[in-house]
């Protein structure tokens, strides 16, 4: 009988050559990764020094830079799209928007960009997308708002800044639903249902009384878009059980304008036993001068926990005269109070 010692000496230089041959395979499947990537940057910088100066003459309205980059060969014409998109990622200045439009249709790119949709390589997908929204194209608005189901996050996230520079009213529906959902970026999902502004309250609330597990969202965007027609709503939701729902209904009440109605309301929020909704609460009130006596019932929380002590002095400079005279007479105070009401007041003195 062969003993295990004599199979795995019999076995020991293939097990060695096989693991050699895998080290070789990874690292030479590493190296060809790496210098594919390297040629790419390479055609990519390339691209730009060639490219770049004739988009950035071409925004200023060169005729003959644009003319330059409708004549540019077909291997390069997304990549162009790409150097004339790609900054109005962060910069949204509307001036640009409208010019690289302009340069989009001028190079009949929308075809291009049609066809990038489906791509399996997701940089592809996601450039399209922000190219249709900004082409305004509204025979897409059905496959831009499919793209909100995209495995990919930053391709999901194009399609909402597709969605709110295409602003059709169609797709309104999808994007308040989709407030909701959390693979998608939330700060986007906002500026997304933001860009149509009013437009999107009557459908928040409505959809607010259907589901009443998600009053905090509903509220969270009530806070960009809704008017005064929410008020009531809201001022209900100040009562809820939920102290989460009680601060972001203040905080919605805040963007939509108070009335006599939401001042006691947010009062009485100043005495409840959780700090968040006080701290809503006292920030609900800023600028309020109606009623003199709100500057005393923010006094007694400028030593409360920190995020309460800061709303309610925050508040406080900005109800002049009233506010500000309370500060003045908690100035000399050795504690939180007279700190917070010291700094308040050289702010105000620094603005004036």
């Amino acid at each position: 009988m062969i003993s295990d010692n004599a199979v795995f000496s019999h076995l020991a230089p293939s097990i060695a050559w096989l693991a050699v041959s895998l080290a070789a395979s990874a690292t030479l499947a590493v190296v060809v990764e790496r210098a594919l990537q390297g040629l790419r940057q390479v055609r990519q910088r390339r691209l730009e020094q060639r490219y770049m100066p004739i988009v950035r003459r071409a925004l200023v309205g060169d005729a003959a830079a644009e003319r330059a980059l409708v004549d540019c060969p077909r291997r390069d014409r997304i990549d162009v799209a790409v150097l004339l998109v790609t900054p109005l990622i962060d910069d949204r200045d509307s001036w640009r928007i409208a010019r690289t439009r302009e340069i989009f249709t001028t190079m009949s790119l929308v075809a291009e960009a049609d066809r990038f949709l489906d791509s399996r390589l997701w940089w592809r997908r996601a450039i399209a997308l922000r190219a249709l929204g900004l082409l305004q194209s509204r025979d897409h608005t059905g496959r831009i708002v499919a793209a909100l189901d995209d495995v990919n996050i930053d391709v999901r996230a194009a399609a909402l800044d597709a969605l709110a520079d295409l602003h059709d009213p169609a797709s309104l529906p999808a994007l308040v639903v989709r407030l909701l959902d959390p693979t998608l970026p939330y700060g986007r999902r906002v500026n997304a249902l933001s860009a149509f502004g009013s437009a999107a309250e009557p459908l928040l609330v409505e959809l607010s009384t259907l589901d009443t597990t998600h009053h905090v969202a509903y509220a969270r965007a009530l806070s960009v878009c809704g008017t005064a027609a929410s008020r009531e709503l809201l001022c209900e939701w100040t009562t809820d059980p939920t102290s989460e729902v009680r601060a972001a209904a203040f905080v919605a009440l805040a963007h939509v304008g108070l009335d006599d109605r939401c001042v006691e309301l947010a009062i009485r929020a100043l005495d409840v036993d959780v700090p968040v909704v006080r701290a809503a609460a006292a920030r609900a009130l800023h600028g309020w001068t109606g009623a003199p006596d709100i500057a005393s019932h923010l006094t007694r929380h400028l030593d409360d926990t920190w995020a309460v002590a800061v709303a309610a002095a925050r508040t406080l400079q900005s109800m002049v005269p009233a506010g500000l005279e309370a500060l003045r007479g908690c100035a000399p105070r050795t504690d939180l109070a007279g700190l917070l009401a010291r700094q308040m007041l050289w702010e105000a003195h620094a603005a004036c």
